[in-house]
């Protein structure tokens, strides 16, 4: 039985035990903004009501998976600060990234990254939160967010050490380079790489495997795998994480970085 929900950025539905969110702003290579952010968690509350679903696979429309946050739609994509705001509300803003990344990452369900094109900055954050990635072997990922004069914010850093440790870490988030899927595989950052034309028949196989499975032992697993990897990170915290971003928008220097990097393109088109 099919369950849709209607957004503004994103599409989701629940086809009996499979659910899909798909991240739907093609036309900005699915840039992530305030407006999607909200979304995300609200989408992860509506999938968690959904008793009998078991697996959600996330996605991207068009052709990239996601080009990572919204430059326009954030306040080093403004002219000025945004100082007419309450710090409450600029406070509220800058946790938003947390606060969905968390909402994703602890839905009940199991979750799939079906990732193709660019996967950059918060881009990479989203594949982290899920429990298991399959990639397009043509797909290119890159954290860029310190050449942009900010720290990687929404969770990243405590995610990305867990998943492939403290120095590789260090590398991709402070070199801002480039990495391919296989390297992200070899690093086990990824489960799976494919051809662009089986990605999505992969992930269509990976999903049905998993809901054949009994689904008891399958979220008492997931749970379990993630209560230790939280104990292994035990001492770390990204609650703050959002005031340390907006301290970072009101700096010249970040300012001045941002402004060079959106002369970069992605590809044919720029996303900002």
């Amino acid at each position: 039985m099919s369950d849709t929900r209607k957004f503004e950025t994103i599409k989701v539905e629940v086809d009996d035990a499979v659910g899909r969110l798909t991240l739907n702003r093609p036309e900005r290579l699915n840039a992530i903004g305030a407006t999607m952010l909200r979304e995300l968690a609200e989408a992860a509350r509506w999938f968690d009501t959904r008793h009998d679903l078991r697996v959600v696979i996330l996605s991207g429309a068009g052709r990239a998976f996601s080009a990572g946050a919204d430059l326009k739609d954030s306040p080093l994509g403004q002219s000025a600060p945004a100082s007419h705001k309450s710090w409450l509300a600029r406070r509220e803003g800058g946790q938003l990234g947390l606060r969905a990344a968390d909402a994703l990452e602890n839905m009940h369900a199991v979750t799939i990254a079906q990732v193709h094109g660019y996967a950059v900055g918060g881009g990479v954050v989203l594949m982290a939160v899920c429990d298991l990635r399959v990639v397009a072997d043509d797909a290119s990922f890159f954290i860029p967010e310190i050449e942009l004069g900010i720290p990687l914010a929404w969770g990243g850093i405590p995610r990305l050490v867990r998943e492939i440790g403290p120095a590789l870490t260090k590398e991709l988030v402070m070199t801002c380079r480039r990495f391919t899927p296989d390297e992200a595989k070899s690093i086990g950052f990824v489960n799976r790489v494919v051809p662009p034309a089986r990605l999505k028949d992969e992930v269509e196989k990976l999903a049905q495997q998993l809901t054949a499975m009994p689904s008891v032992p399958v979220a008492i697993t997931k749970e379990h795998v993630n209560s230790v990897a939280r104990a292994m990170s035990a001492g770390t915290t990204s609650f703050a994480d959002g005031d340390v971003l907006l301290g970072s928008f009101g700096e010249e220097e970040s300012r001045a970085a941002a402004a060079a990097y959106r002369g970069k393109t992605f590809g044919r088109k720029s996303p900002d």
